[in-house]
């Protein structure tokens, strides 16, 4: 089965720093990783697979679809980016591994590609506690959000998980 993406080419281009010229191709892989991970762990596999179904049928209506425009897609927006900006400079061809530069620009280093990917992660970990909150209060709206059972992935509520306590 062919996974339904939740967001589009232009809602990522609408929403980050992602080019309009950026080869979809580029883009669609780091899309589904985080939504096969990040967006998974945090709706719980029986929610995730009802929003997937219902995109794939076109059959996202009412509560369901309001909680993926408000909620979902932003988070998904953000992780994607999360995934994304560490590859983006780089291209496996059959002679080896390439990094693309432009005789126009300047590649940026490690720590600058580092900073983007933690603002990014702030702001994925912000829409999650969103959503998190927003769930806490309305998941009867959503059964499916709370009927995970046996090797379904449960929802995690813990939504700052790169935080430690000691």
């Amino acid at each position: 089965m062919a996974t339904a993406l939740f967001i589009s080419r232009t809602d990522l281009v609408k929403n980050s720093i992602i080019d309009g010229n950026t080869d979809t191709d580029l883009l669609i892989q780091y899309v589904k990783i985080s939504q096969e991970i990040h967006i998974q762990s945090a709706l719980g596999s029986k929610l995730y697979n009802k929003i997937s179904e219902d995109i794939a049928s076109g059959t996202l209506i009412g509560d369901y679809l309001a909680l993926v425009t408000d909620y979902v897609q932003p988070m998904l927006i953000h992780y994607a980016m999360v995934d994304f900006l560490p590859f983006c400079a780089y291209q496996v061809k059959s002679g080896g591994i390439y990094k693309h530069s432009s005789e126009n620009s300047e590649t940026v280093n490690k720590d600058e590609v580092d900073f983007l990917v933690q603002k990014e992660r702030n702001f994925a970990e912000h829409y999650t506690r969103r959503f998190v909150d927003f769930m806490c209060f309305n998941s009867t709206k959503f059964p499916e959000y709370t009927s995970n059972t046996d090797s379904d992935i449960r929802p995690d509520k813990d939504s700052n998980s790169s935080t430690w306590v000691l």
